[in-house]
């Protein structure tokens, strides 16, 4: 179990704080967030290992973590002005995620609760990005199209339960850019070099009409699947086509075909809002492309600000504060981590 600072544990008041902590950790990066008592986020310390070659090693990504919790934990009270004392319970993720990464956030989690005797709550990682979003963007009863580096899902809530009405066959979308990236020597994380190449290429385009460069369709019904498209578009580069030009096309291929998913689950629902969620949902193209297809059907499209969509403990926070209004806590019994937890093992007593 990992130590946490004496500096702040030793004015502890035991009574319930104002604050519930939250606790990323699924996998590069370690985030410490905060709601208070009535779910008002606050911004999150966070800290992403960022190796420089190769992707992320699960046990190194932990190493990180315990290294840098300390020092995180104490800048997140000393830019919010708050202390041990303010703490009324602990949420973390427990999956999906990196086993070697979760469980740091998972001791870190059973330490500070154990030492302020405050209850603790292990939160679904994919459902928390959904309501950060939800509160965010004031939506009511989205399709989330749910964009991240480790999965890629289209969820809609359907009898107490988010349900996955598609998914990536293979690898997340996330990975699939990174992977890319990656080949070409661009360090993690790519998809962001992806976006600004892609966009350089296309603002030296004189045609208003683009095709791009051929690459597999990548929609397999309701389902995605990314491999085929990255060895293709790796293809490309082999044969000496410019770098600027497949990541454009790379980005629109993979991005159209999230977008037609989502689609299909707003016409097979009749809900009229999407919401984006996930790391990749930053990228500036995908959110026009959805902001487009929404209003094209006469629905809305909507994104958190990119802090939310990162991964970030304010969103665990956040969760873990509802759920604690509506009963929910963890054991420490019950507190181990599930790497394979799916988005629709969760069940969700708070949502229309």
């Amino acid at each position: 179990m990992l130590r946490v600072q004496e500096q702040w544990l030793s004015a502890v008041n035991m009574a319930k704080g104002t604050f519930t902590l939250g606790i990323e950790s699924t996998a590069h990066t370690l985030s410490f967030g905060l709601v208070d008592s009535d779910g008002i986020p606050l911004p999150s310390s966070s800290d992403t290992i960022r190796p420089e070659k190769g992707g992320i090693h699960p046990r190194e990504a932990a190493d990180h973590h315990k290294d840098i919790a300390n020092q995180l934990l104490e800048n997140l009270f000393e830019m919010h002005g708050i202390s041990g004392r303010h703490i009324g319970a602990v949420a973390y993720s427990q999956g999906p995620g990196l086993g070697p990464c979760l469980r740091v956030g998972a001791a870190i989690a059973r330490g500070i609760s154990s030492k302020l005797d405050v209850p603790m709550v292990g939160v679904n990682h994919c459902v928390a990005h959904i309501e950060i979003g939800k509160q965010q963007c004031g939506c009511n009863d989205p399709i989330l199209l749910y964009v991240s580096g480790g999965n890629t899902q289209v969820i809609a809530h359907l009898e107490g339960k988010y349900r996955v009405l598609g998914e990536t066959l293979d690898i997340g979308i996330g990975n699939m850019l990174d992977k890319f990236a990656r080949a070409q020597g661009i360090p993690f994380p790519g998809g962001p070099v992806i976006e600004r190449l892609a966009a350089e290429w296309l603002q030296q385009q004189d045609s208003p009409s683009l095709q791009g460069l051929e690459l597999p369709f990548a929609v397999r019904g309701m389902d995605l699947a990314f491999s085929g498209v990255m060895t293709a578009a790796q293809r490309l580069i082999d044969n000496g086509s410019d770098l600027g030009a497949v990541c454009w096309s790379l980005q629109e291929h993979a991005f159209a075909a999230c977008v037609e998913v989502a689609e299909r689950a707003l016409s097979h629902t009749g809900k009229s809002e999407l919401l984006l969620g996930g790391g990749v949902a930053c990228n500036s193209r995908l959110r026009t492309m959805c902001k487009q297809m929404a209003e094209e059907r006469s629905s809305s499209s909507h994104a958190p600000p990119r802090m939310y969509c990162i991964d970030n403990g304010t969103m665990i926070a956040l969760l873990g504060h509802i759920e604690l209004e509506h009963g929910r806590t963890t054991s420490l019994a019950e507190s181990a981590v599930n790497q394979y937890l799916r988005t629709d093992e969760t069940t969700v007593t708070w949502a229309v």
